[in-house]
């Protein structure tokens, strides 16, 4: 079953790579768009928002990005028509943007495991576009060879093929799962009864609300372009994924 968030139900969570669905639109106005039935990821965890359009009526509303409120609103590039309450439309997310999101944001949860597994280091921050990411680490000291050392280990762990498992647990058995909050600071809000996991299996299991691929070797080949010194032992490792 679909998760909700306001009046509509959230299809990426239970299908990572559903493109295309139909949906009635709820709400229409200046503010944007609600539809009883989305698949656009509306942005969280350092993941950004999808893109994509809506065809209606032999009309084309392009998709720009998500605001998270009462409801999900789509927010339709400017000057673009909007589609009225109550109308059918064919819903599309921008493919290639939502894949090398999802092998990044997957991409990041592989270094989180390693760094995590080899160095005991816990998440500070994060963010990423389509294909580069940054993730801070409190690293008081860096090794030598780090760089490249975690850059391997990384690539390692692509090749491995390790599966990529995404499942929801109650609260209460979530947090019986070792080391399952990888950040610093306990993300998930209280009020959270329903507790969604990213495992990839072997290396690493996280609670996250993002969308993934279904196995490691779908990343594609990591490459740690810097690692920045960001002060009281905080190190910053910025990535980028190639095929």
């Amino acid at each position: 079953m679909s998760d909700l968030h306001g009046r509509t139900a959230r299809l990426e969570l239970d299908d990572q790579n559903l493109r295309e669905w139909e949906a009635v639109v709820i709400e229409s106005g200046p503010d944007g768009i609600v539809l009883d039935r989305s698949a656009f990821y509306p942005g969280g965890g350092g993941q950004p928002a999808d893109h994509g359009v809506l065809l209606w009526q032999g009309v084309q509303t392009r998709i720009a990005g998500v605001r998270k409120g009462d409801d999900l609103v789509l927010l339709p590039a400017e000057d673009d028509p909007l589609p009225p309450s109550g109308t059918t439309v064919r819903c599309a997310v921008e493919d290639e943007r939502r894949t090398a999101l999802m092998r990044t944001h997957s991409g990041l949860h592989l270094l989180c495991g390693v760094v995590f597994r080899d160095y005991g280091c816990l998440v500070t921050g994060g963010n990423m576009e389509p294909l580069s990411a940054r993730m801070d680490f409190d690293l008081r000291e860096v090794p030598p060879g780090f760089k490249q050392t975690v850059e391997d280990a990384c690539n390692a762990e692509v090749e491995a093929d390790r599966r990529v498992d995404v499942r929801t647990l109650p609260r209460a058995e979530a947090f019986e799962i070792p080391d399952i909050i990888r950040t610093a600071t306990n993300l998930v809000p209280p009020e959270v009864q329903d507790v969604r996991i990213v495992d990839i299996v072997g290396l690493d299991t996280q609670a996250d609300g993002g969308t993934h691929v279904a196995s490691t070797r779908q990343i594609g080949r990591i490459t740690v372009a810097k690692v920045e010194n960001k002060g009281r032992g905080f190190r910053r490792l910025r990535i980028k994924i190639a095929d």
